[in-house]
């Protein structure tokens, strides 16, 4: 099916896209060090579940289906840069203070839903699932090739484990940050820059 070269690039390039910065490890990172450990995992899960659902539509062949429909890309890209957008404007509209320091806490329930959203619409999805996977998945099998679905696990897992250790440095850069407000709003408005930066990105994508 996959020859080992084929093999060890689709996962080296793989893991690089996931290493990159982008809106699912900059959301990560930002709500754990807004709200602590236990809010970062609830973006985890949402960041997570919606790449099992991208890769799910991979596997039937929806990535080969926008790459030879240039009209339904667009709509989907051009959405998705409206969201990040919105996204980033957000982030830099001024928040209400609860405490001396921190920001009023949102819901683990509504931080799973955005990034859920964010996962579905960002820049290294287009990037990972345009550009990889339809190399290597046959839209004339019947059936998902094992290999892609142990690749795919492999690069959930190592997916996982890249979102803990930014939760975790989230967690202690807002313990740093206790009582340095000036500097959490100026992070909280770098993010909702960088957000804007990632929408306009996916825009201009070809």
């Amino acid at each position: 099916m996959f020859g080992i070269t084929d093999l060890s690039s689709y996962l080296l390039g793989t893991i690089f896209i996931i290493l990159l910065p982008g809106p699912n490890s900059i959301f990560a990172l930002s709500v754990a060090a807004k709200q602590g450990v236990r809010a970062g995992y609830a973006a985890a899960a949402g960041i997570v579940t919606g790449d099992l659902i991208l890769m799910l539509l991979a596997s039937v062949g929806v990535a080969s289906l926008m790459r030879t429909h240039p009209a339904a890309f667009d709509m989907v890209r051009y959405a998705g840069a409206a969201y990040l957008a919105w996204m980033g404007i957000k982030m830099l509209m001024p928040r209400p203070q609860a405490g001396h320091h921190a920001a009023v806490e949102i819901p683990s329930g509504h931080i799973y839903k955005q990034a859920l959203s964010i996962s579905l619409v960002n820049v290294k999805a287009i990037l990972f699932f345009m550009a990889f996977f339809p190399q290597f998945v046959d839209p004339t099998y019947d059936r998902i090739p094992l290999t892609f679905v142990v690749l795919g696990m492999i690069v959930q897992a190592v997916s996982l484990a890249y979102l803990t250790f930014l939760i975790f440095a989230g967690a202690g850069l807002s313990r740093r940050l206790a009582g340095k407000q000036w500097l959490g709003r100026w992070l909280a408005r770098l993010t909702g820059v960088l957000f804007i930066s990632f929408g306009a990105r996916l825009a201009l994508f070809h």
